[in-house]
């Protein structure tokens, strides 16, 4: 899919409803731009989402907290 878009004030580029859609982008959607051998790049940002079992990221963060417990202790700021 192609589009010839008219760069407005600000630098503002209007994408086509047609364009995102087919990408999924909604307004507040943020999206990477890059610039590669003189060609503009335009990606939609979308975070992997991932499923985390809350206890583990305690246990994670309880191991964390005890490690710089005991490393203060060591090492006096």
């Amino acid at each position: 899919m192609k589009a010839v878009l008219r760069v407005h004030k600000k630098g503002i580029i209007i994408l086509p409803k047609r364009i995102r859609e087919a990408l999924g982008i909604d307004e507040g959607d943020e999206v990477i731009v890059e610039v590669n051998d003189g060609e503009l790049i335009m990606r939609a940002l979308k975070p992997e989402v991932v499923d985390v079992d809350p206890k583990l990221v305690e246990k994670i963060l309880r191991e964390e907290y005890e490690l710089e417990k005991r490393y203060t202790k060591i090492m006096p700021r």
